[in-house]
């Protein structure tokens, strides 16, 4: 397929919706914040098991009709398992008991697998790693992308990260998802695929640069987004169909983590294409940035 879609000729109105959106996302992340999930927050744990199926929505109700509003019901393994998690800032182990008998009071009789205290100082450990992670990601991917290509890319395909996981945390910040170790787990994974597709693009125009000498920097970027758009297309409507199944049927302990990659693949396949294009539009890249190098007494070579 030959598209001729001119990217470039929008990219100043795809900068300045990128840097709102930043910006936004920045703002609710420093005054809103993130609603850390039990994960973090700490709390108590209820795992209890039902002879038949029961419905999570009356479970709900009970529990924050006796105080417990911040509490979390899913399904676990089958529809027979119920998993509770119940805010518990104080790290009273009894509170796990006494869900589950006023459960039993209310009907909802079943068999008590487990209950314990997940403790904050556990979560906060657990982030902190998560996010150290995140940036050793980050750098690694700066190094070898200027191995790779050149600095200009480094610094473009570094940038379209960096935007993509403000973006999709200040989602979450905006709309108050649950944030917990299963949305980290789906940033990490939205860099290696947003990455990917920024290296299929960044090849793409380095090959162009090299071999097409009488265009333009900006008409070469055009073209080499527009021979790998329908590769970019077709990977990402073929992730989301997958993850759109997993968000709908795969219940609700990953719900939060197909969310999170359904925001990635959609943010990261603009950003591949705008971010990136624009970061080197700005630094100016030149067909002599790219050039091959020609070995020392090469000019002697072609001498009798």
């Amino acid at each position: 397929m030959n598209f001729k879609i001119q990217f470039m000729k929008y990219r100043k109105i795809a900068g300045i919706a990128s840097i709102l959106l930043f910006s936004i996302s920045i703002l609710s992340l420093t005054f809103r914040g993130l609603v850390l999930g039990l994960d973090f927050s700490g709390g108590t744990s209820v795992h209890i098991a039902y002879e038949s199926p029961v419905e999570l929505e009356s479970l709900r109700n009970i529990l924050t009709d006796n105080g417990y509003e911040d509490s979390q019901v899913v399904n676990f393994g089958s529809n027979l398992d119920v998993l509770i998690k119940v805010d518990d800032v104080d790290g009273d182990s009894s509170i796990g008991l006494s869900v589950f008998n006023l459960l039993n009071e209310n009907g909802f009789i079943g068999q008590l697998k487990s209950y314990g205290y997940v403790g904050p100082q556990v979560g906060s450990e657990l982030r902190d790693q998560g996010g150290l992670g995140m940036l050793v990601a980050l750098f690694m991917i700066l190094m070898y992308v200027a191995f790779r290509f050149q600095y200009k890319f480094a610094l473009g395909a570094v940038t379209a990260l960096g935007h993509d996981v403000v973006i999709i945390l200040g989602l979450f910040s905006i709309f108050a998802w649950d944030f917990d170790l299963t949305v980290l787990a789906a940033l990490l994974a939205v860099i290696g695929y947003s990455l990917n597709d920024t290296i299929v693009v960044s090849d793409r125009i380095r090959e162009n640069f090299r071999i097409q000498r009488e265009m333009e920097p900006m008409q070469m970027i055009d073209l080499s987004l527009n021979q790998t758009l329908g590769r970019t297309v077709v990977t990402s409507l073929t992730t989301l169909l997958v993850l759109f199944a997993l968000f709908i049927f795969g219940g609700e302990m990953i719900k939060g983590f197909s969310l999170a990659l359904i925001l990635g693949v959609l943010v990261g396949t603009y950003s591949s294409i705008y971010v990136v294009a624009n970061m080197l539009m700005s630094l100016t890249l030149i067909q002599e940035d790219l050039a091959v190098p020609e070995p020392e007494g090469a000019e002697f070579d072609e001498l009798p």
